[in-house]
């Protein structure tokens, strides 16, 4: 009796996988709708305190000049300008817009170049 081959799992190496260009930008807007979600409690908190007094706003000031608190905070403004570009590019594409192939790679190239860009001048700009 001849044995039927199965082809044994195999194991996935997700470094060698490549990812359509869509893929990373919707995976890059979870990534990024998680930090916001994850962040939201510490701003929520920071807000409030810079808000209540002028003291208040002078220790989160002084709170966040650090280098490590600047880098942190320019990755959750990077979550936010990425994770809005995302969103419009999701929401046009359910109304029908950019839905061709062509189109939906270009967008999400358009996002990805776009949210650092963003991330970068804002954070020049307000520093």
């Amino acid at each position: 009796m001849a044995r039927h081959s199965r082809r044994l799992p195999v194991f996935l190496n997700l470094a060698q996988i490549r990812f359509p260009i869509g893929a990373i930008a919707s995976i890059a807007h979870r990534v990024a709708g998680v930090l916001l979600f994850m962040a939201l409690p510490a701003v929520a908190l920071l807000l409030d305190t810079s808000l209540r007094t002028e003291a208040g706003f002078a220790a989160v000031r002084d709170l966040l000049s650090s280098p490590f608190r600047v880098a942190t905070a320019a990755l959750l403004l990077w979550a936010l300008v990425h994770h809005v570009l995302a969103g419009v590019r999701h929401l046009l594409m359910d109304v029908g817009m950019g839905r061709e192939l062509a189109n939906a790679r270009a967008s999400a190239r358009l996002v990805l170049a776009a949210a650092p860009a963003l991330t970068l001048f804002l954070v020049w700009g307000l520093t």
